[in-house]
């Protein structure tokens, strides 16, 4: 009797091993199938920052088991990682270009300004014969006046408008009578103190300043060294240039009426050849173009 529970204990728990290792083979054969067939998964799986997985247990251990959503994606990953990839790209390029921008502009706003000379005939009628002006020591306007139209300006950008007047050469001339010409009689006198004439409607837009014909008729020239009127002091019988400057309102922290004026990128001067004249108390050539200013 004993013989027969013993071997039936034994045949028993032969029985209930092999049936759990059935069991447990079964369950390796499904899982194998399950994977062959989710291979294309496991395959994206390993496209993961956290690397392969190594069975769906390691992956449900760590939290990483796909979202059971994650299946309807309607893109693949290399799509998703393009469109993210040229999104950032297109996003950086924005801003670049944004933050560069102003830069240029404002370069080729200085670079494309350009002033005209008004009254340009006049002031060649006068240059073919010599152009003289009266200066004295109170002060004398200038004639023909300074005026011109200034293009290319930023409209947004604020500008200083100044005229300064300086030296053609380092000579001092004369009149010579009986041929009607200027000759060189010596060298110049000593410099005299800078004077720049910043225009009254300073500071101004660009798009102020481009509606109107800048004029520098209230500009007086005097021989007073000690002038303290801010008039532009000049030398009698020299050849002077009137200069006009178009100056940015960053760069005009050293613009003075009593300093040279700045130089730099937002600085741009402009002169006119025709412009050029000697200074005198009294005229010297008599031709009849001159008794206009003399009757003024």
């Amino acid at each position: 009797m004993s013989e027969r529970r013993r071997s039936a204990v034994a045949l028993s728990s032969r029985a209930h091993a092999f049936s759990v290792e059935a069991l447990i083979g079964s369950n390796k054969k499904r899982k194998l199938r399950d994977w062959e067939e989710k291979g294309l998964d496991l395959s994206m799986e390993a496209l993961s920052p956290a690397g392969p997985l190594g069975d769906t247990e390691d992956a449900a251990a760590h939290g990483l088991e796909p979202h059971p959503d994650s299946e309807q994606s309607t893109g693949s990953d290399s799509e998703v990682l393009t469109e993210r990839t040229s999104c950032s790209f297109s996003t950086h390029t924005d801003l670049a270009s944004g933050a560069a921008g102003p830069v240029p502009a404002a370069m080729s706003s200085m670079e494309e300004i350009q002033v005209e000379l008004q009254c340009a005939d006049l002031w060649k009628r006068f240059h073919d014969i010599g152009t003289e002006m009266i200066i004295t020591k109170a002060g004398r306007r200038m004639f023909p006046a300074m005026r011109v139209k200034i293009t290319g300006l930023d409209p947004h950008q604020q500008y200083y408008i100044a005229m300064d007047i300086v030296p053609v050469d380092n000579k001092r001339y004369r009149y010579v009578y009986h041929s009607s010409k200027w000759m060189v009689a010596g060298n110049a006198d000593s410099p005299v103190p800078p004077r720049v004439y910043i225009h009254p409607d300073s500071l101004a837009s660009g798009d102020t300043w481009m509606r109107q014909v800048v004029s520098f008729d209230k500009l007086k020239l005097t021989n007073n060294e000690l002038d303290d009127q801010g008039h532009i002091i000049l030398h009698s019988m020299h050849k002077y240039q009137p200069r006009v400057h178009v100056i940015r309102k960053d760069f005009s922290s050293d613009l003075s009426p009593t300093k040279p004026v700045p130089v730099g990128d937002g600085v741009k001067t402009f002169n006119f050849p025709e412009t050029v004249f000697t200074t005198v108390t009294a005229y010297q050539n008599h031709h009849p173009i001159h008794h206009c200013e003399a009757q003024r």
